[in-house]
């Protein structure tokens, strides 16, 4: 019985007219211009009215003949709704050229060459491609031609976002700065210790490299063997105000200023708080290094005491 009824449920489904697939729409909102595209005879329904939001990417948005009758009603249509009405958000392939474009656009790298392995496999909503700098991965050696992994978006339907990635190599002229000679911890660098080469590499974020101007009078944090690259974890600035060196001291209290000569107690760079003794009273006070061998207070003035 139950097989005689199944075939029967499948011849009648053979002579049922098919349903027609869904309206695809690309805007945030499904407006009556879209439902017009679906059902003609809806035509005075205003072009501009919204009526429900667009459906997710994969989901559906039904309306029932029931509810196109009353809205028929609404807009004094006399044509009758027999069927049912189903939206969907437009799809499309992922484009490899587009994904590129998008990458080159981000990276801002003259010359830079990117080979996409693999990408994301499913249809997405028609949009704009974003890959961002920094959700690109770093490979572990930049000098060799490692697969990364760089996640990115479609952005559709106003400003909702689509997840997409995809498995790239990337590759470009590089300019790095590496040692001339063995370096010692602590001494500071002088011009013709390190020099600049260009190499084929993976192009490092900005934050991650330092330019060969600036490498002059900084610091290496650990012995560095010529030849190897420099990077800005390998060297530091020197300070400042070092432990024991005699300051220039400049005391602001509201208008007036006064200059005194003290003693650090302790090493710091621009910016930074640091004890320093008194060297006629002995007494200790706190101040802001404000360049070699300077330091600054500041103090309310009398006024300002008072308030």
């Amino acid at each position: 019985m139950t097989t005689r009824l199944l075939i029967l449920c499948l011849a009648a489904s053979h002579w049922l007219p098919a349903q027609p697939p869904c309206v695809a729409v690309a805007g945030p909102q499904i407006l009556g211009a879209d439902l017009v595209r679906a059902v003609p005879a809806l035509k005075a329904v205003p072009p501009d009215l919204p009526l429900a939001p667009t459906p997710l990417p994969g989901a559906i948005r039904l309306f029932p003949a029931a509810e196109l009758q009353t809205l028929a009603a609404r807009f004094a249509i006399r044509e009758a709704v027999l069927a049912d009405t189903c939206f969907q958000v437009a799809t499309e392939p992922l484009s490899r050229s587009r994904i590129t474009e998008s990458m080159i656009d981000a990276l801002k790298v003259p010359g830079v060459q990117i080979e996409i392995l693999e990408t994301s496999t499913e249809k997405v909503p028609v949009g704009r491609i974003e890959f961002r700098r920094e959700s690109l991965g770093n490979p572990a050696n930049p000098y060799r031609s490692q697969p990364v992994m760089w996640r990115g978006d479609i952005v559709y339907a106003g400003d909702r976002r689509f997840a997409i990635w995809a498995r790239v190599k990337v590759l470009a002229s590089v300019t790095r700065v590496v040692a001339t000679e063995n370096l010692r911890a602590g001494v500071p660098l002088k011009a013709g210790q390190v020099r600049e080469e260009v190499v084929e590499a993976f192009p490092l974020p900005a934050e991650r490299q330092l330019p060969l101007s600036q490498f002059e009078g900084l610091l290496p944090v650990r012995s560095i063997t010529a030849g190897t690259e420099m990077r800005p974890a390998d060297v530091t600035r020197p300070n400042d105000v070092n432990r024991g060196d005699l300051v220039r001291v400049e005391v602001h209290m509201g208008a007036a200023r006064l200059a005194l000569t003290g003693r650090a107690e302790s090493a710091g760079r621009l910016g930074d708080l640091v004890p320093v003794r008194n060297l006629d009273s002995s007494r200790v006070f706190e101040a802001r290094v404000e360049g070699k061998d300077s330091v600054i207070v500041q103090r309310p003035g009398m006024e300002e005491a008072q308030k």
